[in-house]
This record gives structure tokens, sequence and C-alpha cells, in this order.
């Protein structure tokens, strides 16, 4: 392969007790999809799974499907979202935990600790109300936090970069507590046998004590100035009630920075489309006319990128493989059928 492509993976397609408090008795991330809106001529709304169908993440048949799939276009692993949110509390453990367990399926995988508070408004409640607050609870439980993911980063499936099982965390400056989380885990790696672990910070800006970042220019769009028919356009659009949308093909051309995507130990980002409203409604914001064809070549553009790196470093993170209420998935829709993931295949696969 050119590159190393690992997919982001959202474990939320199963029920969980939270979730029946919050949201409504059986909501998974589908209730989302199922009820968005279409609110513009050429907006892509409803989107339906196809190949995939409506699954459930504790079907193990579900995950083996996503696993032979992914391996089929040449996804090298999924990085797992992990949701640990202090004194030992978790949610959405179970997919990753039930992979861990059985084995099943023979497929590389990583971790993403989304290390974020839960609000309603960006999880599809019109209130902003706390529904899970993330804290930092000290040494003490950083070690618990690295006690339950030892067996994970000890299984032959997880993925590692320079010998290290690579760990990612969402927000590395949330809290001068990461540092000691950070430093914690070091630590116990090296008590523990591993050779250390490859941090990861999910963060535009440079992250001090980890080992790579992963930027995400979702919104580098948004800093560039407009035409003026643009911003009257948006103008308009906000008049009418219309979300906020803008064309995949100039969005995308911010997704990527080749001064710093061309580093070492930056690990660039690819976007295959955006749309939040089926989570936040007309408060959302739209990408418009993605097409495979377009992220095919936003891809190519980001294999060119680590291309002069060392072969282990060659890291591309998808955002992501199954991130339907967001917009960003990879996996087959009825629109277009398994064309993103043939994107990926004429992308990465060696020539």
């Amino acid at each position: 392969m050119k590159a190393r492509l690992l997919a982001l993976y959202l474990p939320q397609f199963h029920p969980i007790p939270e979730n029946d408090l919050w949201w409504g008795k059986g909501f998974t991330e589908w209730t989302n999809v199922g009820k968005a809106q279409r609110y513009f001529r050429n907006h892509y709304q409803p989107r339906v799974p196809a190949d995939l169908g409506y699954y459930d993440l504790r079907v193990a048949e579900t995950r083996q499907a996503q696993a032979d799939m992914a391996r089929e276009y040449g996804v090298e692993g999924f990085v797992y979202w992990h949701y640990w949110f202090g004194n030992g509390k978790r949610l959405l453990e179970r997919p990753f935990n039930e992979v861990l367990a059985c084995g099943e399926p023979d497929f590389p995988f990583a971790l993403a600790w989304a290390n974020e508070s839960w609000r309603g408004f960006a999880h599809g409640i019109t209130n902003r109300n706390m529904l899970i607050e993330q804290l930092y609870g000290g040494v003490e439980d950083y070690t618990a936090h690295f006690r339950a993911v030892l067996p994970a980063f000890r299984d032959h499936r997880y993925i590692t970069v320079d010998g290290k099982p690579l760990f990612m965390i969402y927000k590395p400056l949330a809290d001068p507590e990461v540092k000691v989380f950070i430093a914690t885990w070091r630590e116990l790696a090296e008590k523990n046998g591993l050779p250390g672990i490859y941090f990861v910070g999910h963060d535009n800006a440079p992250v001090p004590n980890v080992d790579a970042v992963n930027p995400l220019r979702l919104v580098g769009y948004f800093n560039v100035k407009h035409s003026f028919f643009e911003r009257q356009r948006v103008k308009f659009d906000r008049w009418r009630k219309i979300p906020l949308n803008y064309p995949y093909e100039r969005m995308a051309a911010c997704f990527l920075d080749r001064d710093e995507d061309t580093r070492e130990n930056v690990f660039p980002s690819v976007i295959p489309n955006w749309d939040h409203t089926p989570r936040s409604g007309r408060e959302g914001w739209i990408v418009t006319d993605s097409t495979p064809e377009l992220f095919g070549k936003h891809l190519r553009e980001a294999v060119e990128m680590v291309r002069g790196k060392a072969p282990e470093h060659r890291v591309i993170l998808l955002k992501s493989w199954n991130e339907w209420a967001e917009g960003n998935y990879v996996e087959p829709d009825l629109k277009w059928g398994r064309g993103y993931l043939e994107a990926i295949r004429r992308e990465i696969a060696d020539e």
C-alpha cells in the first residue's frame, strides 16, 4: 500500500441505558440518521445504508462484514472511539470489548480517547445541558484506565508505529491534566514491558508530549476570504433558515496543508463528506456535492504528502468509516454504492 489508511470508527450503533435515558428507548445513531431532513433542492438527505443495512454492532457478523469490506478496499485498520469519562466511567465499550475478547474479526485496530464532555446540543438534543462530564481523576484513575486497555495493547492486532501501540487523544490540550495522563501512561508502559506508547494528538496546533499530531481542518475554508457573491449567498440562505452549506470541492482544498502534512510527525486527515443536520437540525452545517471522484482526488493529494516519509509514518486518518449522522462515512449507501471504497482502493493500492 502507498499509505497506511486508518479509519476512525464510531461504536454508537447499539442501545445503551444512558442513551435510552437521554434520547428515548432504543436510541442509536440510526435514530438521528432516520429522522434527517432535506433543507434545499440538492441536499442529499436522507442517507440510506446499502450493503450493511441498519446494523447493530452487538452482532458479530456485522463487525466481521465491516472488517472484510475495509480490508478488501485498502483500509489498514479501525481506530475505535473510546469513551472514558473518569473514575472508571465508560460508554459504548461493548463492540470493542467483544472484538477484543473473541479475537474476531482478525483485523487491526487502535483506540482514540474521546476526552470530551457530552452536551445535549452537540448530540441531538435542543438544549445545551450537560449529559456527562469529562473528568480527570488523577494518577489513580489514569492507572485504572491504563489497566483497562492493556489487554488491547498486548493483542497482536493492535496497530503500532515504531513498534509502539498507537493511542490517539481527541483533545490533547483540553486540560493540563492530559500531560500528567501521558506521563503516567509512558511510565506504566515501561513497567508492563511495552516498548512505549505512540501518542497522537488530534489537533491542528503543535502539541507537547505527543509523538505525532493528526490535524482536522474541517473548517479551514471558513478562514478563507470568500467572494462577495458567496457571502451574499450565505446571508440569503440564513434568512431563509437554510443551514450553512459549502461545496465539497472548495472545502476539500483546505483540508490539507502541504507545509505541515509532509512533516514526519504529522498524520493528515481525509474527509469524504460532512453534514451535521441529522444531529443538530438547521443549526448544523453541510458540505454539498461530494462525489467519489472528488474524494479520490483529495485522498490522492494526501498520499502524495506522506510519500516521502518513513513507511511506518505514512499514516493517514480517514474521518470516518461510519459517522452516518455527521455525513462522513465510506460504507456503502443507496446513492453511491461502494463508490467511496473504490476511490480508496484506486488511490491507496500499490501500482
